[in-house]
């Protein structure tokens, strides 16, 4: 165990590990040394940031806590604390179920833990954060919480309403950033389209893209969870005009069945769907789409399941995840309908969904053989350099791999690079000769 020293774990999606990354910088400041994830625990002070979205990610929450308790009662270490969505949704719960823990703290107010160790906040690096990624990347967080009220998401219920960060703000913190050495930025709010209404009164997410892409220095920008309802058509066009805004688009769409749509409450339905795909395609020609789809929710058929099967073959996504869908405590979807799909009809369906996706995610990652791409250098990883394009978000895209043994390059550096092989998930390149 060491004097002054606090290991921070933190569980869970981007914004968490935002979150995170400010409360490291907090505390380097007032001069505790900080371990973000480390592989064995030696800090005095153990803090969790949880996730509370889905029963997986609670669970491996609850057991962390539970592991750390047993840690504290044999002594190797001294204070434990927990903060996040789990403990912003479950407070109570958690207080009376597990009281080894020294103190929770939601989501949102974990800046109260600073004062409880006897420090005070510095509200002069607010926007200013301690890089957990490699240097080169890092995630942009521009708002909190959601309007949408989807009825199987429980993030409204965590959350709270959908609360953006203010223009000036944001460009603040970029610029910081740019000064430590970020090339890249992925954008990231639970409702990406939404930005700016609650402030200014309308849809500014592609005033603020192009805001930021105007900063020297920012190399790479990319858009994660958008949202198709009244999608903004005008953000498509700071795609286009913007070189150093990525051809990409993280958009969620979860069904395509006019019956599915409805009683998820997603205020879209299956032609408008297809229209905005056709439109985005259109507009921004190369662009790569990635998206979610969910099977197995209350009201989704075999007829509803080959409307989604037929929707996949024909949007040909770039990118596409599927999970199936269970009841979570609280959603209208938990109290409105009974989840009456079998579980082993859900898994088949998942199976089925994801067999059509691999095929064309095959198909799409061969097309490149013979191109030349640009990308940019993440980590040193056996016989490769491991890199991306601007279509692949870090850790959830395809990968490039270039041989060592060609040449020296550097990480956090572009390189122009000819495909020469593919395969499902990654691409093989030679770096192009200058």
């Amino acid at each position: 165990m060491r004097h002054n020293t606090i290991d921070i774990i933190t569980l869970g999606c981007s914004k968490n590990l935002v979150d995170s990354e400010k409360l490291i910088r907090q505390l380097q400041f007032l001069g505790f040394k900080v371990n973000h994830d480390p592989k064995v625990i030696r800090g005095e002070i153990v803090i969790v940031n949880t996730c509370g979205f889905i029963a997986d990610a609670k669970e491996e929450s609850i057991n962390l806590i539970l592991e750390l308790c047993n840690a504290k009662e044999e002594g190797r270490i001294k204070k434990l604390f927990v903060m996040g969505c789990l403990s912003e949704r479950y407070f109570m719960d958690l207080k009376n179920e597990i009281p080894d823990v020294d103190k929770y703290y939601g989501k949102f107010n974990w800046t109260q833990l600073i004062s409880d160790l006897g420090k005070a906040y510095n509200n002069n690096i607010v926007n200013e954060r301690c890089i957990t990624t490699p240097k080169h990347y890092t995630y942009l967080k521009i708002s909190e919480g959601c309007n949408r009220h989807c009825a199987f998401c429980a993030i409204p219920i965590i959350t709270g309403k959908h609360k953006s960060r203010e223009i000036e703000d944001i460009i603040d913190e970029v610029k910081w950033l740019v000064k430590q050495g970020v090339r890249e930025f992925q954008v990231i709010a639970q409702e990406l389209t939404y930005y700016g209404i609650d402030i200014y009164g309308k849809r500014m997410i592609a005033e603020l893209v192009s805001q930021i892409a105007d900063i020297k220095g920012v190399k790479w920008i990319r858009l994660h969870y958008a949202y198709p309802h009244d999608f903004p058509m005008e953000l498509l066009d700071v795609i286009n005009r913007k070189k150093n805004v990525c051809k990409y688009l993280d958009i969620a769409l979860q069904h395509i069945s006019d019956n599915v749509l409805n009683n998820m409450h997603r205020h879209i339905n299956k032609k408008q769907t297809y229209d905005l795909i056709k439109a985005i395609r259109n507009k921004v020609p190369g662009i790569h789409i990635r998206t979610t789809l969910m099977v197995g929710f209350p009201g989704e058929g075999e007829k509803e399941f080959n409307e989604l099967m037929d929707f996949v073959k024909w949007a040909r996504f770039e990118r596409m995840g599927a999970f199936a869908y269970s009841h979570e405590d609280g959603t209208p979807a938990c109290m409105l309908y009974n989840d009456d799909t079998p579980e082993d009809v859900k898994q088949n369906r998942l199976e089925q969904i994801m067999g059509i996706q691999q095929i064309i995610s095959s198909e799409i990652q061969s097309e490149k053989i013979g191109k030349i791409l640009k990308v940019i250098i993440d980590r040193i990883e056996g016989d490769y350099y491991v890199g991306r394009t601007e279509f692949d978000s870090p850790e959830v895209d395809p990968e490039v791999l270039i041989p060592v043994n060609e040449r020296k390059l550097r990480c956090g550096s572009f390189y122009d690079v000819v495909i020469k092989d593919a395969d499902e998930f990654d691409l093989y390149a030679s770096v192009v000769q200058m």
